[in-house]
């Protein structure tokens, strides 16, 4: 099935939420890397504190969710994102899909009034990490509560309604964002500034004789990605989605 509908236009403003730092650069890097370049005023917001991330079973923790709060900045300017970059610091591993976060995250959509709003699928089959399956339901739930004015009225902010969702890592995608090369090097740029993930994600080691050609391969997985997007919807480089309107 090739996309239902067109590219969106370049929003003016556009807010991405992932449950940990570096899923949004994975589903949706290279749609917001051009939106920025082309005037978006890109926001990411991330739900955990990825103090799970990481092999090292002697890992100072503490430490890592510092160094991670530190990548997700740097990643977002490697997108070129200009607005602003939310940490809710949930406990990594333990995102609960519940009132107190869903307000957090419909208070950050009243604030920044993003005209587009991207999230993990919450639908995807056979998913087996829980912070997906709950930042999905999250953001859905935050979408029609920041929507309506009777939702959470001790935010103090007006409601908001933006105009598309877009969920990355789609079970059935039904929509494509199309990519230049720039915006794939930006991604590829803004997911290595997540160095703490290299091992673990990347599955980059630090072996001089092995680091280059798992980088490379790291490289080619994601332009593949890209083009088996791109040739779904016609074009050489594309992110799939799911479209959803806001209005259901």
């Amino acid at each position: 099935m090739s996309p239902a509908r067109p590219p969106v236009p370049t929003p003016a403003r556009a807010l991405a939420v992932g449950a940990h730092p570096d899923d949004i650069e994975f589903g949706a890097g290279a749609t917001l890397a051009r939106w920025a370049e082309d005037g978006c005023e890109v926001s990411l917001l991330v739900c955990t504190d990825g103090s799970k991330g990481t092999w090292d079973a002697d890992a100072d923790i503490p430490a890592l969710v510092a160094t991670r709060r530190d990548e997700a900045r740097a990643a977002a300017r490697q997108l070129g994102a200009t607005g602003e970059v939310v940490l809710l610091d949930r406990v990594d591993g333990e995102l609960a899909h519940d009132r107190e976060t869903t307000s957090a995250i419909a208070r950050w959509i009243r604030v920044l009034r993003p005209d587009v709003l991207l999230g993990h699928d919450p639908w995807k089959r056979y998913r087996l990490h829980p912070d997906h399956r709950a930042a999905g339901f999250l953001v859905t739930d935050a979408l029609v509560a920041a929507r309506d004015p009777h939702f959470f009225r001790e935010h103090g902010v007006a409601h908001h309604r933006p105009d598309a969702l877009l969920l990355f890592e789609a079970d059935e995608p039904d929509h494509a964002e199309p990519a230049e090369e720039r915006h794939l090097a930006a991604k590829l740029a803004a997911l290595e500034a997540h160095r703490s993930q290299y091992e673990s994600t990347m599955f980059i080691t630090d072996d001089p004789e092995q680091a280059a050609a798992e980088r490379q391969r790291f490289h080619d997985r994601q332009r593949s990605l890209l083009e088996e997007a791109g040739a779904w919807a016609g074009t050489a480089l594309a992110e799939r989605f799911r479209f959803l309107p806001t209005d259901r």
